[in-house]
């Protein structure tokens, strides 16, 4: 495995590893601070008791375990960002930003090194995301000057049965688990048409990193082993033989190799994204499909596109807020961060119990607009005009009431989505005694990654299996775990928005986000955590924008969320006594251990000539990701 030394080359900052928590209020970061650093390739030390300093390398030898960076030695994102001169990836995962990295340093843009840390999250992060998934991807082109979304949603399949995922078919619920649940993967198809359009590098090269990593393997940490040990009974025998050792789950510290998906990534490289639509790895999906009882077919793969779309903004104190378009709700997002925009947020300290009451009667509102806005773009539009207007956020605005909680009424019409994950886990970044209370949709079933270069080119990037493993179907010798898309319906009443029928564009909540300033990209963030994404991306922007943080404090900063029916969701890090005071206002205040999404964020600076001269990077220490530049 070719190993690098990144020694005055990048500035990198790890988060913490599977022990982290949410950042508490009494952690005020400090201003940031930059450190340069070797990333080193010796084990975590999740996996071994040993440290390694950060001015030596550990060189593998064939067939010696593999290592990760050390994280011992950098200091923690929590405390301040990544800082650099001509670039910055910031991923879910260590490995993957490595990968970013490597890619913009040898010459790669930002699209060329956004194809390369996706593939590598599909080995490293692979209960997240991946080739057998989908996703939402908005960039910016510093040479045409303008932004674009890549949907790289899918239909359901033409041969979807509604009727077999909701009563009185027996086992209707399991039928939105599984096979039954999987649609198009398109992922892969966005990778290339990004590859075609924009990237530099060839395609074979941005493929290479993911496939040493896949053959020669990745020191797991605690989060991924977790959730392999949880979702170890619904494995298939074929996953089993690479993510267990004789008949056990795979541990923390333990090296996942990944030879079938290693072929894959191999015949991809040579052969393009049409393997997986019309070649070999789609007649293996087929398969799998026919085995299992799916719906989805040859012609469901064959007919699946990439499409550019146009991005949706909103000006926020000044800036150009812009998001994905229908068929994503990410408008939502705006939506909500319009409405905080009518206050004056400087009448608040930051997360303050009149902040986050105002913050949580914003999102009970914007939760009912979803429900009567939200519209397929291929049957109706989403009047965006009219929920994104000064007159409609002012409105929402003057229906706050600072001194009362208002009830959450009318409750949602539809059905909940299918939690097709593991019951009982809660993720060892969390209290192994975590509550029930924490809410599941917070939990992060999918991954978030942004990535800048020299040029100013910019990716945002949220992309999903849909629950953990997604539908838990790996099609033989493939190693590529199908997303379970259709799980995420809301199949109650039958036709309502949500709802799943043959062909029908998905709708789904991601908010992959670019913030211009000057007609520059200013910032780039995004999160995962299901229904909960379109309510941390507004807190984190307005912890950028009106109070003034950092990228990494941003991120960092404690967050709540509101749950249907009627329950304030807060995560330990805002102190009991701001809670106690949510309580006293009427709130059904409810403690999140977990941590709200695993969030990725980047700010760029420039110079008199315009030309990109500083960039910051943030990682969630919810998670176990990094944040680098060069």
């Amino acid at each position: 495995m070719k190993k690098i030394i990144f020694a005055a080359l990048l500035v990198v900052v790890l988060s913490g590893c599977s022990g982290g928590r949410a950042a508490s209020p009494d952690d005020s970061p400090p201003a940031a601070a930059q450190e340069t650093i070797s990333v080193q390739e010796s084990a975590s030390s999740e996996a071994s008791e040993e440290t390694t300093s950060a001015d030596e390398a550990v060189v593998s030898e064939e067939g010696a375990q593999p290592s990760v960076p050390d994280i011992e030695a950098v200091q923690n994102t929590a405390s301040s960002p990544a800082v650099a001169g001509s670039g910055m990836v910031s991923s879910a995962n260590p490995y993957a930003t490595r990968v970013g990295t490597e890619i913009l340093a040898e010459g790669g843009n930002a699209f060329d090194a956004a194809v390369a840390v996706a593939a590598a999250l599909n080995v490293a992060e692979p209960m997240m995301s991946g080739i057998g998934g989908y996703g939402a991807i908005v960039i910016y082109d510093a040479e045409a000057g303008e932004t674009r979304f890549l949907d790289t949603g899918s239909r359901t399949p033409e041969a979807l049965d509604p009727s077999a995922l909701r009563a009185p078919t027996p086992n209707f619920i399991d039928n939105r688990c599984g096979a039954g649940a999987v649609v198009a993967p398109g992922n892969l198809n966005a990778w290339e048409r990004m590859s075609e359009d924009y990237g530099e590098m060839e395609w074979r090269r941005l493929f290479e990193p993911a496939i040493e990593l896949a053959d020669e393997g990745v020191v797991l940490d605690g989060v991924t082993a977790g959730w392999i040990d949880a979702a170890w009974p619904a494995f298939p025998a074929n996953a089993r033989i690479f993510y267990g050792n004789d008949g056990v789950p795979l541990r923390a510290g333990d090296a996942l190799v990944q030879e079938d998906l290693a072929n894959s990534f191999g015949l991809i490289a040579e052969e393009g994204a049409g393997v997986l639509y019309e070649g070999a790895l789609a007649g293996a999906i087929d398969a799998s499909m026919q085995e299992n009882g799916g719906f989805l077919s040859l012609d469901d793969l064959s007919n699946n596109q990439a499409r550019w779309r146009d991005t949706i903004s909103m000006d926020h104190r000044g800036y150009e807020v812009v998001t994905a378009s229908p068929p994503s709700t990410s408008w939502n997002s705006l939506l909500r961060l319009g409405v905080m925009g009518q206050f004056d947020l400087n009448e608040y300290a930051h997360n303050s119990a009149p902040y986050l009451h105002t913050v949580a009667e914003v999102n009970k509102q914007a939760s009912q607009a979803a429900r009567n806005y939200a519209a397929d773009p291929e049957i109706a539009e989403t009047p965006l005009d009219l929920i994104l207007s000064q007159e409609f956020l002012a409105e929402a605005a003057a229906q706050v009431n600072p001194f009362q909680a208002a009830p959450n009424s009318p409750t949602s019409p539809f059905g909940t989505p299918t939690r097709c994950i593991p019951q009982s886990y809660q993720p060892t970044y969390g209290p192994a005694d975590a509550p029930a209370t924490a809410t599941p949709e917070a939990q992060s079933h999918t991954t978030h990654f942004v990535i800048a270069d020299e040029e100013g080119n910019v990716v945002s990037a949220t992309q999903t299996l849909g629950n953990i493993f997604g539908s838990k179907v790996m099609p033989e010798g493939t190693g590529i775990w199908l997303n379970d898309a259709i799980a995420w319906s809301r199949f109650e009443p039958a036709g309502n928005v949500f709802d799943a029928f043959p062909g029908r564009q998905s709708l789904y909540a991601l908010c992959p986000t670019i913030v211009m300033s000057d007609g520059r990209p200013y910032i780039a963030l995004g999160t995962p955590g299901g229904r909960t994404i379109p309510q941390t991306t507004p807190q984190m922007l307005t912890n950028l924008i009106d109070f003034d943080m950092d990228v990494q404090q941003a991120i960092s900063a404690p967050r709540i969320s509101f749950a249907s029916p009627n329950a304030l969701v807060v995560e330990t890090g805002i102190p009991q006594s701001v809670r106690g005071e949510l309580s006293a206002l009427g709130h059904n205040v409810r403690v999140d251990e977990i941590g709200l999404g695993n969030a990725h964020g980047l700010t760029i600076e420039y110079d008199s000539a315009g030309r990109p001269s500083r960039f910051t990077g943030g990682s969630d220490p919810r998670g176990v990701g990094a944040a680098a530049g060069y």
